[in-house]
């Protein structure tokens, strides 16, 4: 796997699985939508620690700041 996420992407994607954790142990959100959440904000976590995205390859995206050789 080529990474495709740039560090802001990364942080950003950790923010809010943090907010999202947040608002589901605290009990703000519950139910579906607490569960939907809290899924999201997992997903969120393992990609920003592996770098990588799927869904920015199936549409040709990347975040990741582009390596000029010779620099």
């Amino acid at each position: 796997m080529k990474k495709n996420m740039g560090t802001a992407d990364r942080v950003i994607r950790l923010v809010l699985a943090a907010i999202f954790a947040a608002l589901y142990f605290t009990g703000t959100v519950t139910g579906t939508w607490g569960l939907i959440l809290l899924v999201l904000g997992g997903i969120f976590v393992f990609t920003s620690v592996i770098s990588f995205c799927p869904l920015y390859t199936i549409f040709g995206l990347s975040t990741c700041p582009v390596k000029q050789h010779g620099s």
